[in-house]
Formats: C-alpha cells, structure tokens, sequence
C-alpha cells in the first residue's frame, strides 16, 4: 500500500503551540538556547543552510508542526521584551505530510540567520520523530491487513497531550478509525469505540444488558461494536449480543487475553495454540453468528496484534473483518537529525555530513 501525501498543510493554528515558550527555549535542550544567546550577544549571524534527515524507510509525519513551530517562533526577544520576527528572513524547503521517505533523504531544509532558528531544533526534531514513528507503525500494519480497516486504539498506552497528532499521523497513514476526540480532532473528525469492559461490569457483568444500554443511546449515531470476553466464553456472548441488538449491533470484538483459552475452545485443545485471541476462535465465532443468521456482524480482533500479528492471521484467511491494533503502534524508534551543512554559501559540516541537493523538496510559502 502507498499511503497518500496531504499535500496542503495544516494551519499552524490547529497545533495551539505555547508560543512564548517556544520561543523562549523552555522545550529546547539548553545547549541551542545558549547557541542562540552566543550568537546574539556576538552579533554574530551566519547564513546557514541546514537539512533534516533520519535514518530509515518511513512515512514522513510532523513535517507541518516542524513548520508550524518555525513560523511562529523563529526570531528573537528584543530588550523591551517584544519578540522580533525571525520567520520572513527564512527560506524553507521541505516534503509533505505522507510523503514515504529513503533513509537520509532531506525532508526539510532551512536557510537564514541561524540566531533566528538555532533554539528550535530540539521541537521540530521531536515533532518529525514522533509522528513519524506513528506513520510507519500505522503503515505497517494497515499493509499488513490488506485493505481491512485497523482501528487505532493506543491512547491508554502513553500521555494524553500525544493523542492529537499521533491521531493525525495515523489518519494520514491509513488507520480507519481512532478512538479519542482530540486524536480525530485535526481533521474534523470524532472518536469511536466499542462497548468496554468497565461498562460491562457496572450492569453486574451482564454483556447483554450494558450493549443494550450502549445502543439506546448510540445506535444512531455511531456503529455499536460489542467487547464480549468479559465472561471467556465469546462464542455465546456474542450469539446473544446479536440476538438482543438485531440490526443495532455492527460487530462484537474478541479480545481474550494471552494468558487465558476462550471457553469455546476447551473441548479441542491439542492441535493449536489455544490461548488469546486465535484463527481458531475466530473462525467459531464467526461459524455460529452465521449460522445463527447475522452474517451482516463483523468481527473485530483485538488484544497484542501488531503486524508480524496480522500478516498471520492473514496468510491463512482468518475471517476477521477488522483489527483494534494498541501499543504497538507506538514501539520503536524514529529520530531525525538536523546538520548544518552550508555556511555562507560555503560548505561547512561535520565530518561525515555534506549537503545533499534534493528535486523533492517544495519551497514553504
């Protein structure tokens, strides 16, 4: 799969940045912010030429908060205190939101007076990593599904002030749905969910009767999908999930844990690994909803898939519908690094960087 560029950038208003702090330094690793003070202090401003690269095969994401950050806090504090725009000296090259990169392509490069940007590295670096990381993530396993839609449920496995972007990279990068309101929120949308355990439990552990309740309220608005281990035994939960909510109910969710066998597979263990969430369970429930004629309720699985995961499932035709992928979508690592490469107009970097021309990169308006 090729995931689709965004080829007009995000407003940098969507990101609701802490400017002043920004600009301030306060989110910079101390070693630029005390670069930026000697340059100003020596009234000494170098025209620079530096590039981002990482190190990988990726999906590139960030890249319009990167910009987002150098538009609105480039620049320096004048001695009354007002901030003295930085951004209309710059000249900024970079890709889309997206765009599927080569390991140490440049994705962005940034020209002017260093003094004006020299503070900002550490923000725009960890804007790029991040979202990257989530874009890779999220391709691998939307590629993995071929085509089935992958449900972007990893809000509970890390801070909630990461939710609105790691949303957004997600969307960019195929997953169908996500699960919060602020991980939707960039692009308009709304967070989806199934009728979870917590619920189950406040109507005394009666699967049936917390769907019923979810649907009154829901069914209308948002496809009801039911969670229906509660009780181990998935196959019967959801025949009677189907049966309650008819045409209300879009699908039930297994989500066995690893460590426990689905009542429905007592009878034939053996011949298969029996714990979590199998092809052999899902292929029961979905037999007996079938049989039982609600072939129109999907079957979601959830609970430690991740692509090597799903690819699995795949290979041998798991009747799954769609899966709930969590945590690992926010494993691994995808850090990028900014080079001063160019200084006026002279070559000048590091041993074993150089400055490396690129027909990819679209000028910043």
């Amino acid at each position: 799969m090729s995931v689709t560029s965004v080829r007009e950038r995000l407003d940098p208003s969507v990101f609701q940045l802490p400017v002043e702090r920004l600009r301030d330094g306060y989110y910079s690793d101390a070693y630029f912010t005390f670069s930026k003070e000697v340059l100003e202090v020596e009234d000494h401003h170098p025209h620079v030429t530096l590039q981002v690269f990482q190190k990988k095969a990726a999906v590139l994401g960030g890249i319009d908060e990167a910009i987002a950050i150098l538009r609105l806090c480039s620049g320096r504090r004048a001695a009354d205190g007002s901030w003295q725009d930085g951004w209309s000296g710059l000249t900024v090259h970079a890709l889309h939101e997206g765009d599927e990169i080569a390991p140490h392509e440049p994705v962005m490069q940034v020209e002017g007076d260093y003094a004006a940007f020299a503070h900002l590295e550490t923000v725009y670096l960890g804007c790029m990593a991040r979202r990257t990381l989530v874009m890779r993530n999220v391709k691998e396993v939307v590629d993995a599904a071929r085509g089935k839609p992958i449900l972007f449920f990893p809000a509970r496995h890390d801070h909630w002030l990461v939710q609105t972007g790691d949303g957004w990279a997600a969307h960019v990068a195929g997953a169908i749905g996500v699960s919060t309101d602020a991980q939707a929120s960039w692009w308009g949308g709304k967070g989806i969910g199934t009728v979870p355990h917590g619920l189950i439990a406040a109507y005394g552990g009666d699967t049936v009767a917390a769907a019923a309740a979810f649907a009154r309220r829901f069914a209308d608005s948002t496809n009801v999908v039911v969670l229906v281990d509660f009780e181990n035994d998935s196959l019967r939960t959801s025949l009677e999930v189907a049966d309650a909510l008819g045409d209300r109910l879009w699908g039930v969710r297994l989500d066995t844990s690893g460590t426990m066998v689905d009542r429905a597979l007592w009878p034939e263990m053996g011949e298969f690994e029996p714990t979590g969430v199998n092809p052999e369970l899902v292929a029961r429930v979905r037999s007996a909803l079938d049989e039982a004629g609600h072939e129109r309720v999907s079957i979601v699985a959830s609970g430690g898939f991740d692509a090597d995961r799903i690819r699995a499932f795949e290979a041998i035709g798991a009747p799954v519908d769609s899966y709930g992928v969590g945590s690992a979508l926010l494993k691994g690592g995808n850090d990028f690094t900014a080079d001063v490469v160019r200084v006026d107009g002279r070559e000048c970097a590091k041993a074993g960087r150089r400055y490396k021309p690129s027909e990819r990169l679209e000028r910043v308006e």
